[in-house]
């Protein structure tokens, strides 16, 4: 069966910033899902170092920094090695990622300014993943994988 690699949080683990999970994929595309596929969870954030709960945080060009100012683009980009590493190790080619994230966000990232505003963008381990050929799907693309 072939392996993906999944946001954590999306299976309902408690991985986000705010230490809730969100489970954005329905019970019965995740059904579909793990018929297909052996679902491996993954959260760059916390493989980068980062605790949870934690500040928010956005991607600025290319850093990342908490809505204190703390810059964590070291954490997001130890977190995106990783996730490119267990990816080669399992041989993992397709990654479901969340949405609009500073590390998993494909196509559209929150700016910034921590206003909500989107700009065009990938978080720092979808971006990663993408430049090595992994294919990146977001929660709003799994009917593409299903």
């Amino acid at each position: 069966m072939e392996k993906l690699l999944i946001s954590a949080c999306l299976l309902g683990v408690a991985s986000r910033y705010d230490g809730k999970s969100i489970k954005k994929v329905s019970d019965e595309a995740l059904l579909l899902i793990s018929e297909k596929y052996q679902l491996v969870p993954f959260c760059p954030e916390i493989y980068g170092g980062l605790p949870t709960p934690r500040n928010p945080s956005e991607k600025i060009v290319n850093e990342v920094f908490m809505n204190n100012g703390t810059c964590v683009t070291e954490n997001y980009r130890k977190g995106a090695e990783e996730a490119l590493r267990i990816c080669r190790l399992l041989g993992i080619s397709k990654a479901l990622l969340k949405a609009k994230s500073p590390a998993c966000g494909k196509g559209l990232i929150y700016d910034g300014s921590f206003s909500g505003t989107l700009t065009e963008g990938n978080g720092i381990c979808a971006e990663l993943l993408l430049s090595e050929g992994i294919e990146v799907f977001t929660e709003n693309e799994i009917e593409k994988l299903i």
